[in-house]
C-alpha cells in the first residue's frame, strides 16, 4: 500500500478520541496495510490511525526481534493489567526527536476486534504491552508524556519545540 505521513504535534486530531470501528471492511484493512508500512518505515513497534489522521479506533502492534508478526486491533480495550510495572523509553513520531521513560503495566489482557472481524483476546508482556498500552493512549487522545509530571512534560515539549525551530547563524 502506502506509507502515510504522521501528524505533527500540537495537530488537534492528536487529542481528539477515535471513532468506534462498526465491522471490518476492505477499506479498514488498506488502512491497516498503510499504518504497517507507515510503521516499518519509521521503523516503530505500533502506530494508531490517528497518527497518520485517521480518526478510527484502529492500531498495529509489532515488538518482534524478527518483524513480521504484527497484530492488527480494531476497538481494543485493555480488561486486566499486571501490578507489575516496566520502564521502557518512549516516543512518537508525531513529535520527533523527544522521548520519555514511562512505566507501564508489564502485561495486560486487551479484548479487540481482529484483521477476521472477531472478537478477540490477547495476552500482551513487555515491549508488545507497552506498545499497545502506548497506541490505546492514540487512540483515546492522549500522548505519552501525558503520563508524565507536569514539570517532566513541560521540559519535553520545551525541547521539542526548540528543536523545531529553525536556528538562525
Amino acid at each position: 500500500m502506502s506509507v502515510r505521513r504522521c501528524l505533527p504535534w500540537p495537530d488537534k486530531r492528536l487529542r481528539t478520541a477515535a471513532e468506534p470501528v462498526e465491522k471490518i471492511t476492505d477499506e479498514i484493512r488498506a488502512t491497516w496495510q498503510d499504518m504497517i508500512d507507515t510503521m516499518e518505515a519509521m521503523p516503530g513497534v505500533g502506530l494508531a490511525a490517528p497518527q497518520i489522521g485517521v480518526m478510527l479506533r484502529l492500531a498495529v502492534v509489532d515488538a518482534s526481534a524478527e518483524r513480521g508478526r504484527v497484530i492488527r486491533l480494531a476497538n481494543p480495550e485493555i480488561l486486566e493489567a499486571s501490578t507489575e510495572l516496566r520502564a521502557h523509553d518512549e516516543a512518537s513520531p508525531n513529535l520527533p526527536g523527544v522521548s520519555a521513560r514511562l512505566e507501564r503495566p508489564a502485561r495486560v489482557t486487551v479484548r479487540f476486534l481482529n484483521g477476521q472481524g472477531m472478537i478477540d483476546r490477547h495476552d500482551f508482556e513487555g515491549l508488545w504491552a507497552t506498545s499497545v498500552q502506548h497506541q490505546i493512549d492514540h487512540l483515546n487522545g492522549r500522548m505519552y508524556f501525558d503520563n508524565l509530571g507536569r514539570t517532566r512534560r513541560d521540559m519535553l515539549l520545551r525541547k521539542a519545540r526548540k528543536m523545531a525551530t529553525p536556528r538562525e547563524d
